[in-house]
């Protein structure tokens, strides 16, 4: 599903040269849910974004489902991300003034026409799949922490994307509700969702299939 091939990624900042990753190969299989830790300014927040085509390496390639995404101007990103990525983030980034349904189906909006038939209705779906059947017309204050990430995670997989990448999806939660969360993910991942997660905390990468270390840029373990 992702091939990285030689990625390195170089920064100029105030006249410093950083090297945030130093010719970097991996490959994610179809399916897999797949862990990526390491301490802060290790590379692991620039991996995510170059996976999640949100920046692009300065050298080597990247294919995302055969695609060599690595050369791609902004317009094409911009559109692998939409049609081929979910995101969730620690954050949540729901929008305060829709509901919960509203929120899931945002995405649909820059999609595709086949992918917005039905489009509604999978997002009813999709939130009952995360538990949320009864809570579809909540606005984001009148929901928890916890059902507020699930509602991110249904708006994530709208759009039926090929890959899942979590940045930190528990950082926000208590431990309780961070379980209940990993539960899901999971549960996705157990029907064939392909997950990439980047977290800080050990036992919640334990859940991953695999764990890949990072430490200046490079994978370590």
């Amino acid at each position: 599903m992702l091939e990285l091939t030689d990625i390195t990624k170089i920064y100029q900042t105030q006249g410093e040269t950083i090297t945030a990753l130093d010719h970097v190969d991996l490959s994610i299989a179809t399916g897999e849910f797949v862990a990526i830790m390491g301490r802060s300014g290790s590379g692991k927040s620039t991996m995510l974004n170059i996976l999640g085509c949100m920046d692009k390496p300065t050298s080597g390639s990247y294919l995302l489902a055969g695609q060599d995404v690595s050369a791609m101007d902004d317009d094409a990103l911009s559109q692998i991300r939409n049609d081929h990525i979910g995101f969730v983030f620690q954050g949540f980034h729901l929008l305060p003034r829709l509901s919960a349904l509203e929120n899931v189906m945002v995405p649909l909006r820059f999609a595709s026409q086949e992918k917005q038939k039905n489009g509604e209705q999978r997002a009813k779906d999709l939130l009952n799949q995360v538990g949320l059947g009864e809570r579809i017309h909540h606005m984001p204050n009148e929901m928890s922490g916890g059902q507020i990430q699930r509602v991110a995670i249904a708006r994530s997989l709208i759009n039926q994307p090929a890959v899942l990448l979590a940045d930190e999806p528990t950082g926000n939660l208590d431990s309780a509700i961070s379980q209940q969360i990993i539960d899901l993910l999971c549960s996705l991942n157990q029907a064939g969702q392909t997950i990439v997660m980047v977290t800080h905390e050990p036992d919640i990468a334990e859940n991953a299939g695999r764990t890949i270390n990072f430490l200046d840029g490079k994978i370590i373990s």
